[in-house]
């Protein structure tokens, strides 16, 4: 249960302030589609909303009434020489999804504060604002930045010769402006105008004021020369497998059963926090009928087993405490249609799917599959990881849209029949995790399947990647297999690591993005 910060009176009831959490993401979504709606300006989606929890958990507040929120705010960590130079939204939030967090950041970045209209007049907007200046003074932060809105700009900018007059006009309180005049009163200072930063803020023109909050519990110097170390601690390391699985036949699920689970066995005696199973390795139970199937016989056969397979798994995850990827399964959706989906058992007992987005020439012409349209992360007691089968690896944007919401682990079930297939999958991988600054874990199959249609061959070597900088492996492999031979690749992973290479490494890649040129636009639909 998320933790309460604090209570306030609502007539007879109480409304209650805490951080955001996962389960809040969609009543955040719809709370700013409500807020934002009317003045045309677009709320956040449910991949932003992730991004920014997952970046900041500390900094994302939320209030609730009851069950309901009723008003959200979102902050981040920034470096003060990013956060005081002129800046867009999109640059300075990395497209909304606070990506531009600095765990190393000496200002709190205010990025979204919204209030339900049913709820004004509580002082909500000032609770959260209050908040903020707790959590700034409470990591010893030299301030909070942000841009605010001028909501009655466009309505009065034909009685005022500029913007900058206007601002003066608010500041000498000879014109009132309703979010200004807020922010002036709880001791904001005007830094100047931040011109196009919000171009669909029809209400503002595009602009915003650029305005800081200084602590005044911390000097503008710090005494020491170092800087303190700001950011929630995940595990210092986090054990991952991968499982190069062998396909041969079996004359029963329960044979089947019975392997998986020894590999199972095998990563919990070694405490692994995570075991990823090869794409598509359950067709290795089309080996049962012991005939040549049609591909649509094929696929009515393999999703006959998903109720066991689901339940089988998930007791494994909770029984052997390992958070089990378990590669694929073509899976019958409620549409009709048969999308290659990635079931991720937590050994909390939760389930995930993470449907495979590109369905390749091959599935679509042996089992008629189509692709799907959603990717997520998926919270974990570990972080924050993400999900890409196979060919979807070699989508650039997919790797950086998880990224994007947080992601650290990027799991990559793979199944190549031959060497240049597996080398385009293993050589996409190994640019995601420079790319991304992240982690990227394959598992393939090895053996063979003669009666099985389109898993005749198989060719894999399964690898742990990593960025190539002096925090990681040398060649950036931090584990890998014998190509075509039935093991275990095993790896400890510093979280820390990736850290430190996202902010001081000897590339930045994700801080040295150009928000100002491109960015990721992810299109959810529903």
């Amino acid at each position: 249960m998320p933790k309460t910060l604090r209570t306030f009176p609502y007539g007879k009831e109480i409304l209650e302030i805490r951080n955001a959490t996962h389960t809040d993401i969609p009543a955040i979504k719809a709370l700013t589609d409500r807020v934002y709606g009317a003045a045309g300006i677009p709320g956040y989606t449910e991949s932003q909303v992730r991004g920014q929890i997952h970046h900041f958990p500390d900094g994302q507040f939320i209030v609730a009434h009851g069950e309901k929120i009723i008003a959200y705010c979102a902050t981040f960590l920034i470096d003060g020489d990013i956060a005081l130079a002129p800046h867009t939204w999109a640059e300075i939030t990395g497209g909304g999804y606070g990506s531009r967090h600095d765990p190393e950041g000496e200002y709190l970045y205010g990025m979204e504060v919204c209030v339900d209209s049913d709820y004004r007049g509580f002082r909500i907007g000032q609770r959260l604002y209050n908040e903020r200046k707790k959590l700034c003074q409470e990591w010893r932060l030299k301030g909070i930045v942000f841009g605010g809105r001028l909501p009655t700009l466009r309505r009065r900018i034909k009685s005022i010769t500029s913007i900058e007059q206007y601002v003066e006009q608010v500041k000498a309180k000879k014109a009132n402006d309703p979010v200004l005049s807020f922010q002036l009163r709880n001791g904001f200072e005007v830094l100047g105008i931040l011109p196009n930063y919000l171009p669909s803020d029809f209400e503002s023109m595009g602009n915003a004021v650029h305005l800081i909050w200084r602590n005044p519990q911390v000097p503008d110097e710090p005494a020491s020369g170092q800087r303190k170390h700001y950011g929630s601690r995940l595990p210092d390391t986090v054990r991952v497998a991968a499982v190069q699985y062998m396909q041969r036949a079996v004359k029963s699920f329960e044979e089947f059963l019975g392997i998986v689970e020894y590999f199972v066995d095998v990563v919990s005696d070694y405490k692994a926090d995570f075991a990823l199973f090869p794409e598509m390795f359950s067709l290795q139970l089309l080996s049962i009928e012991n005939q040549e199937l049609t591909p649509q016989q094929s696929i009515e056969a393999l999703t006959r087993h998903t109720p066991q397979l689901e339940s089988a798994f998930r007791e494994m995850a909770i029984r052997y405490n390992v958070n089990l990827i378990m590669g694929s399964h073509p899976t019958h959706m409620d549409n009709g249609h048969v999308q290659n989906i990635a079931y991720v058992f937590l050994r909390d007992g939760s389930i995930h799917r993470q449907p495979k987005i590109h369905a390749t020439p091959n599935e679509v012409y042996w089992w008629n599959m189509s692709g799907g349209d959603t990717l997520d992360v998926i919270q974990t007691d570990c972080g924050p990881i993400g999900v890409l089968i196979c060919y979807d690896s070699e989508f650039p944007e997919l790797g950086r849209h998880l990224v994007d919401q947080g992601a650290n682990i990027i799991f990559v079930p793979f199944c190549t029949d031959e060497r240049q297939s597996y080398l385009r999958v293993r050589y996409c991988g190994q640019a995601r995790a420079i790319e991304n600054q992240c982690f990227v874990v394959l598992a393939g199959n090895c053996g063979n399947l003669p009666r099985v249609a389109n898993m005749d061959i198989q060719y894999a070597q399964s690898c742990i990647l990593t960025p190539c900088d002096f925090p990681f492996a040398r060649d950036g492999v931090a584990a890998d297999t014998t190509p075509n031979a039935e093991m275990v690749a095993f790896a400890d992973l510093r979280i820390e690591s990736l850290r430190v290479a996202r902010n001081s490494g000897t590339v930045q890649n994700l801080k040295d993005r150009r928000h100002d040129l491109y960015r990721l636009l992810w299109t959810e639909k529903g």
